[in-house]
Formats: structure tokens, C-alpha cells, sequence
């Protein structure tokens, strides 16, 4: 079988170098000739732990290949994949399928022979009819089948995430397109991964249901962090002791900033503009948006109270950029609402991610960005833990209290323990425990 792989971003390059993994022939097609150049080089556009060794394997295997010619790419393949970018438009939150549709309209020019082609882009319920429409439209003779096989992908283990899956969810009613997509995801079968094979349009809804059903996870155990300050309880045994119910779970209910990356803001906002649409607004997700928004601009009013309320001429050492460890995304980060926050409050910011600073540095001015999480700190009036990198969570606690000017940590993930931070002389100010003085 052979597969094309339109886009080379975050989800067509994993997706592509996990295919031919599987043994299945892929060619990734990207119109950045600069990208193609550099992936044939090895050098990864992306920080994805493990992925650039499985790129590095499969391309000497003979199984993985980039080009800029997506005639070249689809011409010869049995499945296409789109796998473009679908980021939010500005100003009204819809999703920009402009990319997919111009994918739509080059794939019919090149494709020969039946083709299965399958949107991987995360997509509002009805694009793939569109997409179907306008290949139709311009190659009315043509066999093909359009297909949806969201992906579910986390950063920082993707390709765990797509090789031992919780699901493959497939969205077609042709059973031509069927055969061939169960034949594609075969090696999974044998590991008895559940496939769900349902409708188009029910494959669309299963991604954005998925990915604000957690949205709003993360959201409801945040206000109850908050609460948990007001009362005297502590949100981690809250979480456990209700994630510990079935019902519930475990996963997803850990106290924060707030989330962000490339798919939770951009979905949430994408399937509130749907719902507005269809006259069946989603009041909880709507909720969802706004709440998460409004806490990561609080932040960074946290930060100014545990400086005494003020941090005017003082400087703030932020361990970690990215929205989430493991990664380089600096895609709607908690950090770009805190940083300029308190840059505007009067504060000088120094910073350090061990991925995330080149891309941090294109989005971020006025920071000053430091080589390890102690130059960072060193004579800073308090330390800000923004990204629960692992390396954080082990720092010596006496070097960190000598390195600082005032004994001020603000953990805004929750990697310390508050008694052990108050045993060290921490004035340390942390999410759904309380804050907790110094000596």
C-alpha cells in the first residue's frame, strides 16, 4: 500500500513516520521547500521526543520519503491524508479550512485510480461533504471515497499515542474505503486496538467532542483548585478521590494555569461557532472558553501577590515557556498571557524551557532567556514554575533558596510539596493547597 501524507506538520509527520513504521510506503508532501530540505537532512521541524530517530530509520528503510511535488506524492498512492493546518480564524472563531480545500483541489488534479482520501486535520462536522464536493466538481468521472480518521494525538507522545491507540475512529459509509482502511490499519488489529467505524459526519463530532469533553475537565478540576484555597482542601486529594471513580478518572484532572497547545483553545472555539450555527449553542463549553481565558490572565496577578503585591524593578525567573512539557509548542501557552503581564507590571523576566526558547523568542520580547533553570534564578526576586518539565522537579531546594534574592516560589503546576517547601523557608504559593510562609 502506498499513502501520501499532505502537510508536515505536527500530526502528518508523526502520522507519516508511524505508517511506515508499520511497513506501509509513505511520501510526505510539504510546499515549504525549506521544511522538505531539512527533513531530508534529518533535522526535525518539530520536538517530539523519539521522532527523529523513527524519521531517520525509515527513510534509510527505504519506506519514508518528503517531497515538494504533491503531483509526485498522490499520483501513485491508495490513501491521501490531509493533514494541513486548520488554525482558528481571527475574529470569529471558526476553524480556516482554506488549506484543506486548496489540499481538495490539488489532490483531484493528481489523484489516479480509486483513491481513498482521508481528512486528518482536525475539521467542523460537514467539511468532508465539502471536500467531497469540490474533488467531485472538478473530476466528476473519478473513483474516490472521502474519509475522517481524526487523529488523538498528545504531544510529547504521540507516537505511543498512534501506536498503541485507545481507538482508531474511521468515518465512511463506502465499503470500498472501508476494506482499504482496514487493510491500512491492520498492524493495529493485531494488538486488538478497538476501530470505530461509523458515519462521516459522526467522526467529525467524535474529535471536537473529545477534545472539549477534556477541555472542560481541565476547567472543572481549576475552579475547584480555587475553591480548594477558599476552604482549607486540597485539590490533589480531590482529584484523586474522585478520579478513582469509573465514572470519573484519573487522567486530565491535574490543577494549572490553564490549557492551551494547538487543539484545545482552537476546538473549543471552533465547536461553540458550530453549535451557534446549527441554533444549539453548547452553554457549558462557552463557559469552558471563557473561564480558561480569564485564568491564565490571572496568573500572573498571583505572581504580583506573592511579591508583596508589587513587582515593580524586580525580576521574575520562569522555569518553563511551552503550554506543556515534552514539547517545543508555544501555541496559546498559559506563558504568553503571564510573561507580558508582568513585563507591563514593572518586572524584568528572565526565562528558561529546555525546548520551547527559539519558539518562545518569535512571540516573546523583553525576556531575557538563560541556559539552565539556575541562571535563571540566580539573584531573581521570586521563581515562577510555568511548565512542569522534569527537571524541575527535582532541583536542589537549597541551592534554589541560596540562588534567589527572596525565598519566593510560585508553582503554578503543583511539582513541590508544600510542607517540604515550608521546612526549606519557601514562601511558596501553589494551586488548591494554600499558600504557605516562610520561616
Amino acid at each position: 500500500m502506498h499513502v501520501a501524507m499532505i502537510g508536515t506538520g505536527y500530526v502528518g509527520l508523526v502520522s507519516g513516520a508511524c505508517f511506515s513504521e508499520f511497513g506501509t510506503d509513505v511520501i510526505c508532501v510539504d510546499k515549504d521547500v525549506s521544511k522538505i530540505d531539512r527533513l531530508e537532512q534529518g533535522i526535525m521541524p518539530i520536538y517530539e521526543p523519539g521522532l527523529d530517530v523513527l524519521v531517520e530509520n525509515n527513510v534509510k528503510a527505504g519506506r519514508l520519503h518528503f517531497t515538494t511535488d504533491l503531483k509526485k506524492g498522490v499520483k501513485d498512492a491508495d490513501v491521501v491524508f490531509i493533514a494541513v493546518g486548520t488554525p482558528t480564524r481571527r475574529g470569529d472563531g471558526h476553524a480556516d479550512l482554506s488549506y484543506v480545500y486548496a489540499a481538495a483541489e490539488e489532490i483531484a488534479e493528481a489523484m489516479d485510480g480509486f483513491t481513498v482520501i482521508v481528512t486528518k486535520s482536525t475539521v467542523p462536522v460537514g467539511t468532508g461533504r465539502e471536500v467531497e464536493r469540490i474533488i467531485r466538481a472538478k473530476r466528476p468521472d473519478a473513483e474516490f471515497a472521502v474519509v475522517s480518521n481524526p487523529e488523538f494525538l498528545r504531544e510529547g507522545s504521540a507516537i505511543g499515542d498512534f501506536m498503541r491507540p485507545d481507538r482508531v475512529v474511521i468515518g465512511t459509509s463506502n465499503e470500498r474505503a472501508r476494506a482499504v482502511m482496514s487493510d491500512l490499519y491492520r498492524p493495529l488489529y493485531l494488538i486488538e486496538t478497538p476501530i470505530v467505524f461509523t458515519t462521516r459526519e459522526t467522526s467529525e463530532m467524535i474529535k471536537y467532542a473529545a477534545n472539549t469533553f477534556l477541555a472542560a475537565k481541565i476547567t472543572f478540576i481549576n475552579e475547584i483548585a480555587d475553591l480548594c484555597e477558599k476552604v482549607g482542601a486540597d485539590v490533589h486529594d480531590v482529584a484523586r478521590g474522585i478520579g478513582l471513580d469509573g465514572r470519573i478518572g484519573k487522567k486530565f484532572l491535574h490543577p494549572g494555569p490553564g490549557y492551551g497547545g494547538s487543539c484545545f483553545p482552537k476546538d473549543t472555539l471552533a465547536l461553540v461557532r458550530t453549535a451557534q450555527e446549527h441554533n444549539s449553542p453548547l452553554r457549558i463549553i462557552e463557559t469552558v472558553v471563557a473561564v480558561n481565558n480569564d485564568r491564565k490572565k490571572a496568573m500572573a496577578e498571583r505572581i504580583i501577590k506573592a511579591c508583596g503585591g508589587n513587582v515593580t524593578g524586580k525580576t521574575i525567573g520562569i522555569l518553563g515557556l511551552a503550554f506543556k512539557p515534552n514539547t517545543d509548542d508555544m501555541r496559546d501557552s498559559p506563558s504568553l498571557d503571564v510573561v507580558p503581564a508582568l513585563i507591563a507590571a514593572g518586572a524584568t523576566v528572565r526565562a528558561y524551557d529546555p525546548e520551547a526558547m527559539d519558539e518562545a523568542a518569535k512571540l516573546l520580547d523583553g525576556v531575557t532567556y538563560c541556559k539552565t533553570a539556575f541562571e535563571t534564578i540566580d539573584g531573581a526576586d521570586a521563581m515562577v514554575v510555568m511548565t512542569e518539565w522534569n527537571e524541575f522537579r527535582g532541583l536542589n531546594l537549597k541551592r534554589v533558596k541560596a540562588a534567589l534574592k527572596s525565598p519566593v516560589v510560585v508553582d503554578l503546576r503543583n511539582v513541590y510539596e508544600p510542607r517540604e517547601m515550608k521546612d526549606h523557608g519557601f514562601e511558596y504559593s501553589c494551586i488548591g493547597r494554600g499558600t504557605i510562609g516562610g520561616n
